[in-house]
């Protein structure tokens, strides 16, 4: 939509200078801006579209043309609040019971809110270990597959999806490495764990793992979708 805004800006302003034909624009011309800048509900153009029509003074025209373009084409910038769906994505993030136990829920959801992701589905299960057993179903050849599968379904866990830009690929960077010890500080399991077998959190590792998790933990009546006034300072 911005890019048809500025296309039909720039075709009226390169009618309007053609040297071929007259100085200002013609009555079309004049309101095809108009219609063109409203439509985005961004300012009237009422009482400069006359500026345009025939019998005006071409040179403040010109000199009012070229004061309000980059204003406008800058305020459509700012003013469009809209995130195209495409460039979201969601990823399943849990708190394992030992992150539980020690209290870190806070801790760790505030790591995720302050780098501006958004919380879509959250709930508080202790799962059965037949439950664990599809979740770390990847990992069923394991020798440590069955100790996995009966520490997650050893207490609480609190299962969590996140949305935002990249929150896949960047969520796993705030976790840290599977290895507390191998976790850089600043991540979560570098600052708050230290042994690999109680790394206190699990996120997904891709795009379709995330999706198979997601739908494996909650029901899509229990994702919500909603926006945020924080929005618009995050993305573009």
């Amino acid at each position: 939509m911005r890019g048809r805004f500025i296309s039909s800006v720039g075709r009226a302003l390169a009618a309007a200078t053609r040297p071929a034909r007259s100085s200002h624009f013609s009555s079309g011309e004049a309101r095809a801006l108009l219609v063109a800048t409203t439509c985005r509900g961004n300012v009237a153009l009422s009482s400069i579209s006359h500026c345009f029509e025939p019998g005006h003074d071409t040179a403040h025209s010109g000199w009012l043309l070229s004061a309000f373009l980059p204003f406008a084409g800058a305020m459509c910038a700012v003013q469009d609040p809209s995130v195209e769906a495409a460039e979201l994505e969601r990823t399943f993030i849990a708190i394992k019971p030992d992150g539980v136990q020690r209290g870190l829920i806070s801790e760790i959801i505030s790591r995720f809110e302050r780098k501006g992701y958004k919380l879509v589905a959250v709930k508080l299960v202790v799962p059965t270990k037949e439950f664990a057993m599809q979740h770390y179903d990847d990992l069923k050849g394991r020798p440590f597959f069955n100790g996995l599968c009966d520490f997650l379904s050893s207490g609480p866990v609190l299962a969590m999806v996140w949305e935002g830009q990249g929150v896949i690929k960047y969520g796993r960077k705030l976790i840290g490495a599977t290895a507390p010890q191998n976790s850089e500080p600043g991540t979560i399991r570098g600052d708050l764990a230290i042994s690999v077998g109680r790394n206190i959190i699990h996120g997904s590792d891709g795009p379709e793992t995330a999706v198979a998790e997601i739908a494996l933990w909650f029901k899509p009546e229990e994702l919500l979708s909603y926006s945020k006034v924080t929005d618009k300072w995050l993305y573009e």
